[in-house]
């Protein structure tokens, strides 16, 4: 949820973005958002605090946790 209102449809572009996660290394901080397939750049999106925001971010993106791309 991004403050108190549940997500329903994330509106990207499915032909250009990637779905991911960004993972810092030391805190262990993690940002969903999407990655744009010709530059690579990451686009932040939400940050993750539970394992409900992430399973919300994949229902939003129609993908599950397994198919997000995973970013270090």
């Amino acid at each position: 949820m991004i403050f108190g209102k549940k997500i329903k449809d994330i509106p990207y572009d499915k032909a250009r973005e990637i779905p991911a996660l960004k993972t810092s290394i030391c805190t262990g901080e993690r940002v969903a958002g999407f990655v744009d397939s010709s530059t690579g750049r990451f686009r932040d999106y939400m940050l993750i605090r539970d394992e409900k925001e992430l399973a919300a971010f994949c229902k939003g993106c129609s993908v599950s946790s397994d198919q997000l791309k995973k970013i270090v």
